[in-house]
C-alpha cells in the first residue's frame, strides 16, 4: 500500500477542479509512459490507457475521475475581494475558512487566499455565526495588498479564474488519510498502482479492458463519449458515501447497490459480492441517496453495459474527508479481484 499512498499524496498536490486538468493530466500521462504504456488523451481531457486480454471480442470499462470540487471567478468586488461561482455540487460552509489558489488565466501566475464570509468579524456583525452562507456573502480574501477592484483587476485577476482548494493532505500514524479530493484521487491511485504491478509482473488480464481517468465526473458528464463498441462491463471505482442510515465505513470496500440515478446492474453487483466473499475481502452493501457516477452518467447516455459503482469509504464526502488505510486495501483488491475475474454472467 505504500506506493498507493503516495500516488495519492501526489494527487491531491495536483490542483485539478473540473474544467482546469491539464497539469493532472500531464502527471496521469507521463506517469503511465513511465510504467511503459501508451496512453491517450481524449477530446475533453481525459486520460485513457487499455490493456489488452485473452478475450478481445468484449472488453471491460473501468474508471476513476481526477477532477475535484472547485470555484470559478465570478465577479471583482468594489473592496477588490472574489467573488465566486461554485464547481461541483457542495454547501458554501464547506469551504468556509479555506485557504485556496487563484490560478491567473492572463498570466499564469497562483495566487494564494482564503475564502470567508463577508461577515466574518464577530466583533463587528453579531450575526456572524448565524447568518446564511451563499454566493452573495461568501468571498476570496487574496493575499496580497488589494483594496478596490482596480487593484485587484491590477494583478491580472478576471472573471473565469480558476479557484482551488487547499487539500491538507495527512496520513496518520493510525492509518487514517486526510485530505480534500480523497473523492475520487483514492480510486485513480488504485488504478494506477495496479497498472503498475500488472506491467512489472507481466499479467495478463483475461478481458482486455480500458482503464479511462475522467475529468468532468463532478459536473455530471464524465467518462461517457468514447466508450468502445466491444465494452460491455462498465466499473466506476469512486467512492463510498457515508452517513446516517449508510452502512459504508473507512476500513471496507463499499459496493453501490443504488443511487440517485437508480440501482446498478444486479448481476454485476453480484458477481462483485461473490469475488469478495471468496477472496475474504471485506465489503459493505449500501445506498447512495445524493449521488452520481461515471457510471451512471454513461447510462444516461444510453450506454448498452452493465454497469457497478464501488469505492473506499469517504467521511465527510464533498468536505475535509477521510478514510483509512484499511479501505483503500480493500478496494484495491476489490478491483485487482474484479480485473482478473471471467465476464459476468
Amino acid at each position: 500500500m505504500n506506493q498507493t499512498v503516495e500516488y495519492i499524496k501526489e494527487l491531491t498536490a495536483i490542483a485539478s477542479p473540473t474544467g482546469f486538468t491539464r497539469d493532472i493530466a500531464d502527471y496521469l500521462v507521463k506517469t503511465l509512459e513511465g510504467f511503459g504504456y501508451q496512453p491517450v488523451r481524449t477530446a475533453k481531457g481525459g486520460v485513457n490507457v487499455t490493456i489488452k486480454g485473452q478475450n478481445n471480442e468484449e472488453h471491460r470499462y473501468v474508471t476513476a475521475h481526477v477532477d475535484t470540487l472547485g470555484a470559478i471567478v465570478r465577479a471583482v468586488k468594489p473592496a477588490g475581494r472574489l467573488k465566486l461561482d461554485r464547481i461541483g455540487g457542495f454547501p458554501w460552509n464547506m469551504i468556509e475558512g479555506e485557504n485556496c489558489t487563484v490560478h491567473v488565466a492572463s498570466t499564469g501566475q497562483k495566487l494564494s487566499g482564503t475564502i470567508l464570509i463577508h461577515q466574518t468579524s464577530c466583533h463587528v456583525y453579531k450575526d456572524a455565526g448565524i447568518v446564511e452562507r451563499t454566493q452573495d456573502n461568501m468571498e476570496v480574501r487574496l493575499d496580497a495588498k488589494v483594496t478596490s477592484e482596480k487593484e485587484t483587476r491590477a494583478l491580472g485577476i478576471e472573471v473565469g479564474d480558476f479557484i482551488s482548494f487547499d487539500p491538507r493532505t495527512v496520513v496518520t500514524e493510525t492509518g487514517f488519510i486526510k485530505s480534500r479530493h480523497l473523492d475520487d484521487k483514492v480510486s485513480a491511485a488504485i488504478l494506477l498502482n495496479l497498472l503498475r504491478i500488472y506491467k512489472e509482473e507481466k499479467i495478463e488480464l483475461p478481458v482486455t479492458t480500458h482503464f479511462a481517468f475522467s475529468v468532468f465526473e463532478e459536473v455530471g458528464h464524465g467518462a461517457n463519449s468514447n466508450i468502445p463498441a466491444q465494452v460491455v462491463e462498465y466499473l466506476a471505482v469512486d467512492m463510498g458515501a457515508m452517513g446516517d442510515d449508510q452502512q459504508t465505513d473507512e476500513y471496507t470496500v463499499s459496493i453501490c447497490v443504488k443511487d440517485a440515478s437508480g440501482p446498478y446492474h444486479y448481476d454485476f453487483r453480484q458477481h462483485l459480492v461473490g469475488l469478495a466473499k471468496e477472496q475474504d475481502i471485506p465489503f459493505k452493501l449500501d445506498i447512495y441517496p445524493f449521488y452520481g457516477s461515471d457510471a451512471s452518467a454513461a447510462m444516461s447516455a444510453g450506454a448498452e453495459v452493465k454497469h457497478a459503482l464501488l469505492g473506499a469509504g469517504i467521511e465527510s464526502s464533498h468536505s475535509y474527508e477521510r478514510t483509512h488505510i484499511d479501505s483503500v486495501v480493500a478496494t484495491e483488491r476489490m478491483v485487482d479481484a474484479y480485473l482478473k475475474s471471467a465476464l459476468v454472467d
